[in-house]
């Protein structure tokens, strides 16, 4: 065991005096909520995920809901998710009031059950929301082909969806900004994406997301981006920069809607954060192949990250502890914590919890997701590590894993 203990903690933000510069300018500018900075924050994320439009709202969450509600999701529908994910996925299906489907992952991969997925789809299903878990973009042409198949079983309610024709894929991409597949990045491969900038993620805005979404024919980018603006702010016509202009006080409610809109205070963040965020993925994939370079010798299998047709963000460093069991796991945990090195994991199945039992779901219908929990461990990886802290996370992990 290392005598000097380290204190590594499992995934701080990477703030920076870019970033703090940014805040400082905003608060001197007088301008704090929804303005200039915003806007220029969602202009650069449409650019980066080549799409026409993005919209910044407060959380991933926010996103994901908004979504759901501009595709016009209703009671009688029905939504699928993974079982294997954050409760986000899920639970922005029970604000909307839909109906809800999971389904197990694959055997030895966190991917849905593509199988399961295409015998769940019925006349009811609207949405299905794979998860880019860990930053690795899903198998997006498979889902498409099973949609393609379904097709036939799509009743629209609305332009829309009658645009789209077909069940429509709703990426929850909170991991994976930056990520790519087949040459396309990610946030252009889904119908919709939504992605997180939590202050765990790789880009921070402290909290804070974004929407953007695919050209779909016979809609209009601009009208969805208006409602997307409606929704988020209280259903007001006008948001306080276009109030700002002379005489421009009068506004409307066309509906009674939420608040949910991004600050220059957090967008400020986020563009300091973009001019460094090539840099950042860089040094992601410097320690992601450090650790695959130091684990090959041991009993484990870390989540891939890069290949021929695809490109991580390199968000977590999940660690399958082959063999072992959910007791192992945690003793791994406390020892690591032991020598100050905070680990997490990802992720306790949903139907194992509260919530979701409540809602009928139970863990015995979904072996596959069970497994992958009961032995995974993910590794601090984060761009505040030097690279002693590396070496420090990795002796001590190859210590306890040979013990």
């Amino acid at each position: 065991m290392n005598t000097i203990l380290r204190n590594i903690p499992f995934s701080p933000p990477d703030m920076g005096e870019e970033e703090i510069a940014e805040v400082i300018d905003t608060l001197r500018s007088g301008w704090i909520t929804t303005g200039p900075k915003t806007k220029e924050f969602e202009r650069q994320i449409a650019a980066y995920c080549h799409t026409e439009k993005a919209v910044c709202l407060n959380s991933a969450t926010a996103c994901m809901e908004m979504a759901l509600r501009l595709i016009g999701v209703g009671a009688e529908d029905e939504v699928i998710v993974p079982a294997y994910t954050y409760t986000a996925t899920a639970s922005v299906t029970q604000h909307i009031g839909t109906r809800l489907r999971m389904i197990d992952s694959q055997t030895d991969n966190v991917e849905m059950d593509y199988d399961q997925l295409e015998n769940a789809i019925n006349e009811h299903t609207k949405v299905i929301m794979p998860v880019d878990l860990g930053g690795i973009v899903c198998d997006y042409n498979r889902i498409f082909e099973i949609v393609e198949r379904k097709r036939h079983l799509f009743r629209p309610k609305n332009d829309l969806q009658r645009a789209i024709g077909r069940i429509i894929v709703l990426a929850d991409a909170a991991h994976a900004f930056g990520s790519m597949r087949n040459e396309k990045m990610c946030g252009e491969i889904a119908d919709f994406t939504s992605f997180s900038f939590h202050a765990v993620k790789n880009l921070t805005t402290a909290e804070g997301g974004a929407l953007v979404w695919r050209n779909i024919s016979g809609i209009d980018n601009e009208q969805l981006y208006k409602m997307a603006q409606l929704y988020s702010l209280h259903g007001q016509n006008k948001d306080a920069l276009a109030k700002t202009k002379l005489g421009a006080w009068e506004y409307d409610i066309i509906g009674p809607w939420y608040k949910c809109n991004m600050t220059d205070i957090m967008a400020g963040i986020g563009l300091a954060q973009m001019r460094r965020y090539p840099s950042l993925l860089a040094r992601r994939r410097q320690i992601i192949e450090r650790y695959n370079g130091t684990f090959g010798c041991l009993n484990v299998q870390p989540l891939l990250h890069y290949g021929d047709t695809f490109s991580s963000s390199g968000h977590l460093y999940m660690v399958r502890l082959t063999g072992k069991d959910v007791e192992y796991r945690n003793e791994v945990i406390v020892k690591m914590a032991e020598r100050g090195i905070a680990c997490n994991v990802h992720y306790k199945p949903l139907p194992m919890m509260t919530a979701y039992k409540a809602l009928g779901f139970d863990i015995k219908d979904y072996p596959n997701a069970y497994n992958l929990y009961r032995n995974e461990i993910t590794l601090p990886l984060h761009t505040r590590l030097d690279d002693e802290d590396v070496e420090y996370v990795i002796n001590n992990f190859v210590e306890i894993i040979n013990e």
